[in-house]
């Protein structure tokens, strides 16, 4: 297993995630992990807040060469995110540093409390 993952369910989960985790519920904020949304694909999601449609991504390795800054990895990124947004999902995206300084729940409780009544399209 890769060094900061744990497996929950058969799915790798990273400390970043477990982080993010804890402060969703310390702001008690109702979310889903590792959902596949998208109908056909396989990819997962890292959370889901169904009440709001909002998907937080969490970016490990920005800083150390990681999947999502390589050429390919970002562009299996922007086809996850945009088949999302034509799903009516807003995907908002935080870094390592940010939520480890708590800039990150920050903003995801201002944009929870925005779209707190948002509903997904259906899938067909």
């Amino acid at each position: 297993m890769l060094r900061g993952l744990r497996s929950e369910g058969g799915v790798a989960v990273s400390k970043l995630e477990e982080q993010m985790a804890r402060q969703l519920e310390d702001a008690g904020i109702v979310y889903e992990r590792e959902q596949m949304l998208i109908p056909g694909r396989k990819f997962r999601f890292d959370f889901l807040l169904p009440q709001s449609c909002l998907i937080i991504e969490c970016e490990g390795g920005t800083w150390a060469g990681g999947r999502h800054t390589s050429g390919v990895g970002f562009r299996n990124d922007c086809v996850k995110y945009n088949l999302a947004a034509e799903y009516g999902y807003v995907v908002l995206r935080y870094t390592s540093d940010l939520i480890k300084k708590g800039d990150a729940i920050e903003s995801i409780v201002r944009v929870h409390e925005r779209y707190a009544v948002q509903t997904p399209i259906e899938a067909p």
